[in-house]
């Protein structure tokens, strides 16, 4: 960066140096070709708007694919007594959509990428698709510059500790969606199903969830997806089956832990 004075306003979220410059600062790696980190903020509105057809599409692709070789060989290594449907279900925990936006947001990604002008006001940098993208954009482009041990540091420094509380968490880790729905098999006769409603302007909507169990709303949750809703609706309703003398058995139940003919489901 240059020590002098800019000779424009105040640089702005995406500018081409110095908001790059604060995210690498959160990076565990410094870029030898600045150029692939440079294409790997650029999103394919900015190219288009510039007349230029390169964007991060092409190191998403290769980003995708060493992240998802860096998770599996580090479940590998260090869990030698999972299955290989525990790491699937490991896996794709971790690499998920929802989870790599949640880690670009927290490191400051979307501040420095390189948006149209028309992506860029309806909230682009902090749209999820947009984020995990580009996120794996920057790892593939961290695998060029530097390397495999490179870019597996990378992950490892961006998503190992959701790897590490996944796998302490067991099958189904902190998708209560899932934990809930096979709880409820053996308690209820039909599966929990969620309602919705949203809030907030196109760019900046909120997401407010509740789960239903028979015909009584055992959670409710806020996020700023469905998913992320859906998720803390059914986080508050795995939080509510706990409680039931810690064994997780529902009101109305028997000894065996199956359905009694009457007030089924009601606290």
């Amino acid at each position: 960066m240059a020590s002098g004075p800019a000779a424009h306003d105040e640089p702005s979220a995406g500018d081409d140096s110095v908001a790059p410059a604060r995210f690498v600062e959160r990076l565990a790696h410094r870029f030898a070709d600045d150029e692939l980190l440079q294409l790997a903020l650029t999103h394919r509105s900015w190219a288009s708007e510039h007349g230029d057809g390169s964007s991060n599409e092409r190191l998403e692709f290769l980003g995708d694919a060493v992240l998802g070789l860096a998770v599996a060989t580090t479940a590998y290594e260090d869990h030698p007594d999972m299955s290989e449907g525990q790491f699937s279900k490991l896996r794709a925990q971790v690499v998920s959509s929802d989870s790599l936006a949640e880690v670009a947001l927290d490191r400051g990604l979307g501040e420095a990428l390189r948006l149209g002008k028309g992506e860029d006001g309806s909230g682009g940098r902090e749209k999820p698709s947009i984020l995990a993208d580009a996120l794996e954009a920057v790892i593939g482009a961290v695998y060029l510059d530097g390397g495999w041990e490179a870019a597996r540091a990378v992950v490892d420094d961006l998503v190992g500790h959701r790897l590490d509380a996944a796998a302490a968490a067991g099958p189904g880790g902190q998708d209560h969606k899932t934990r809930l729905q096979e709880w409820a098999a053996h308690h209820f006769d039909d599966p929990p199903r969620y309602d919705l409603t949203e809030d907030g302007p196109d760019h900046q909507k909120s997401f407010f969830a509740r789960v239903w169990l028979d015909d009584e709303v055992w959670g409710s949750g806020e996020g700023r997806s469905k998913k992320h809703a859906e998720q803390a609706a059914a986080g508050a309703a795995w939080t509510r089956v706990e409680t039931f003398d810690g064994s997780g058995e529902a009101p109305g139940t028997g000894p065996d832990g199956t359905r009694e003919a009457s007030d089924a489901g009601v606290a």
